[in-house]
């Protein structure tokens, strides 16, 4: 992460893409601020400190998920979303929490892989180069040849030109399966392939254009340049010390009271979740990872189950409680228009690719909102995502028609959209299917 983000600075950044809940927005500045702190301390003080992890409470359509997508993009750290109802207690069919830390690893390393490919780009775009030369004018062609071609290469000339290139031959698309008794060990056809191909340096011929040529061509090379065992300690590094892991629908897998039925291995998950959060030691492919020092934001709905059904034991590893709050007729028309790719702003956008023109008064936005509100009280609150809902049944005939309207101008006003929603969202039983 970027040392120069102060909380502030990270606020004033979600900002531009979500609306309100700025008490969330607040606790997760804070946490990501905390790892950069954390990691100034010396030695001995920096493992004492634990991350603060987090429970986001809401209603579904608030803006959980969106808050942690953008921490991931703002953090530039390991990143994992992950619903928790995926997983299933050992003993169970399903997925084991520990591999949560995997995952996580990949993408620690595919981050790690892509930082050190760009401090090599120069080397390895030449080699690259020199590869698209012999596939064009053969090894063996002379230095004037080559130079020429080269300069011909460079300024583009012959980029739709077809060539033939030897790339490693890879396993790809083949079922991953684990080592009995050995967890994390999971040896795939992939990597089996892709071992014994790097092994024996069996490689396959591709017919591509040159321009195509460059991107699997400069992912070899940097690749030989580099060393893969730093890059794998450098990313369990990382995942130590500076992943996320967002936790969805954790309301989910809390045993209610008096509900029996289904529940036979929720408690199960939130117990095998407890030494992840805590810190433990996951061992994987690559190495072993601990969990110290990841951070958790877990998020729920909690519609039915209330925080309290959680074992108590989770709870207390989630510290700091952040309430989202239900969105109100003025935030539906602040996130219709005011955030970078508001609702309004791609719809404009997509029918000006067929020449359509497309203007919104400032009483349709208002009409919207009244039909995303009135909708989600009456029938099912599932928050912003109502505007959706409400948006494509209003450009319902619009969005078909509009290869053949190219050039036109088409005006939404109030009128407008209560013509298109106005009568399902009156009749609860209609939107209840409908919207």
């Amino acid at each position: 992460m970027k040392a120069t983000f102060s909380p502030r600075e990270i606020v004033s950044e979600l900002d531009r893409f979500i609306v309100g809940q700025k008490d969330a927005k607040r606790a997760v500045a804070i946490a990501l601020r905390n790892r950069w702190r954390r990691l100034q301390l010396d030695d001995k003080l920096r493992e004492e400190v634990l991350p603060k992890n987090i429970l986001m409470i809401g209603p579904t359509g608030v803006g959980k998920t969106e808050i942690a997508r953008r921490l991931a993009r703002l953090a530039g750290a390991p990143f994992l979303k992950v619903e928790a109802t995926k997983f299933t207690e050992v003993g169970y069919v399903g997925r084991d929490v520990e591999q949560i830390v995997r995952d996580l690893l990949e993408v620690g390393i595919s981050l790690v892989r892509e930082e050190k490919r760009k401090a090599v780009q120069a080397r390895a775009h030449i080699a690259a180069e020199d590869r698209v030369l012999d596939a064009l004018v053969g090894p063996g062609a002379t230095p004037s040849t080559r130079e020429s071609f080269r300069r011909r290469l460079r300024s583009g000339e012959l980029d739709d030109k077809e060539i033939e290139i030897e790339v490693q031959a890879g396993g790809a698309g083949m079922p991953m399966f684990d080592i009995p008794g050995m967890p994390g060990a999971q040896m795939g056809a992939v990597s089996l392939n892709d071992f014994f191909s790097r092994m024996t340096g069996r490689t396959r011929t591709r017919r591509t254009t040159v321009v195509e040529a460059y991107a699997p061509l400069l992912a070899e090379e940097s690749d030989k340049m580099l060393d893969q065992d730093s890059i794998v300690q450098d990313a369990i590094r990382q995942v130590e010390n500076n992943g996320i892991v967002f936790l969805d629908e954790i309301d989910k897998i809390c045993a209610r009271e008096g509900v029996r039925v289904g529940d036979v291995s929720r408690e199960g998950v939130q117990r095998d979740l407890l030494p992840l959060i805590e810190g433990t030691t996951v061992s994987t492919k690559h190495g072993a990872v601990k969990t110290d020092h990841i951070l958790f934001v877990a998020s729920g709905a909690f519609h039915v189950a209330k925080p309290s059904d959680l074992l108590p034991e989770l709870q207390g590893r989630l510290p700091i409680r952040v309430e989202l709050s239900a969105l109100t007729r003025e935030d539906m028309k602040r996130i219709l228009t005011e955030p970078e790719a508001s609702l309004i702003k791609q719809t404009i956008a997509l029918m000006a690719t067929e020449g359509v023109t497309l203007v919104f008064t400032p009483d349709a936005i208002d009409a919207i909102a009244d039909a995303a509100v009135s909708v989600n009280s009456a029938v099912e609150n599932i928050g912003a995502r109502r505007l959706q809902t409400v948006v494509e049944r209003v450009l319902d005939e619009i969005s078909f028609s509009a290869p053949d309207r190219s050039g036109e101008t088409v005006t939404i006003d109030a009128p407008y959209v209560q013509a298109a929603v106005g009568d399902l969202a009156k009749n609860a039983d209609l939107s209840r299917f409908i919207l």
